[in-house]
């Protein structure tokens, strides 16, 4: 399907785009979409055997009656029918779990897959060339992050989740599990050793993922290994945290600044429209 760079980087914009075109059908003034998960690893698959989805993240802004209102912020997910989702989330929302160090969300920074609204580039560009340092604004949280994936992914391994419960009963465990339990340990490594986030997002050895992904491993040598590589990585987790959180309050004044000047520029157009 996907048989060359070329072909793979449109398939999946031609997708980004059409999450965007049901966001604008619902009415939400957005400021970006990005794509979420495999794609942004290269670990997407597109054979007989096997197709990734295709998920994004949308951040949207709020109205101005909404803040007058105090209503709650927009954060929910879209399904769409081939069951590809799309995260929906207000500016405010998106940015504090850019601060919460949330691995599936500060890639979004990163990933090569993205649409910007050119109302809004001027403004939210500095969020992208100061991606580094905002993966790094609170280091012991962004390891406390990775580690609780890990665990989060080993509880779902074997547990009959309505959205696994097939690979379950073909393989004895989600493969896909295991192989998330995996890339955090790499990950982890990584990032305790001061990588960049960007080296840290793709796995050396992206043909084994992909061989784990696709289930290759038989259920007792997956599940040990999957025990294993956990406990190694909050192992790891432990051995950097150190006893007292350090912030990069400038970069967090920064994204505090970028939210501030987008949402006001959104408010001054509304106000002149009415």
């Amino acid at each position: 399907m996907k048989n060359n760079k070329d072909e793979r980087y449109t398939y999946i914009m031609d997708n980004v785009n059409r999450h965007l075109q049901e966001v604008i059908k619902d009415g939400y003034e957005w400021v970006f979409i990005a794509v979420q998960g495999s794609q942004n690893y290269n670990l997407d698959i597109y054979d007989k055997d096997y197709v990734s989805d295709i998920d994004t993240k949308v951040v949207v802004l709020p109205k101005f009656e909404d803040i007058i209102k105090n209503k709650q912020p927009i954060s929910f997910t879209k399904v769409l029918d081939n069951n590809e989702h799309i995260d929906v989330k207000d500016i405010r929302v998106m940015f504090e779990t850019y601060k919460k160090q949330n691995v599936n969300y500060i890639e979004t920074i990163f990933t090569p897959y993205k649409i910007v609204n050119k109302k809004y580039a001027d403004l939210i560009n500095p969020l992208f060339e100061n991606k580094e340092k905002i993966a790094h604004l609170n280091i012991n949280q962004a390891l406390r992050c990775m580690a609780g994936m890990s665990m989060e992914k080993l509880k779902a391994l074997q547990h009959p989740y309505p959205t696994i419960i097939d690979k379950i009963e073909k393989f004895g465990y989600d493969p896909k599990q295991l192989h998330h339990i995996l890339r955090m340990n790499e990950f982890i490594k990584k990032y305790a050793e001061g990588k960049s986030y960007e080296d840290c997002l793709i796995p050396d050895n992206i043909d084994y993922f992909i061989d784990i992904k696709k289930g290759k491993l038989p259920v007792e040598e997956a599940v040990k290994l999957a025990n294993d590589v956990d406990k190694d990585t909050n192992e790891i987790k432990n051995k950097y945290v150190t006893e007292k959180d350090e912030l990069d309050t400038e970069t967090i004044y920064m994204l505090e600044d970028i939210i501030y000047l987008i949402i006001k520029r959104r408010f001054k157009e509304q106000i002149m429209e009415e």
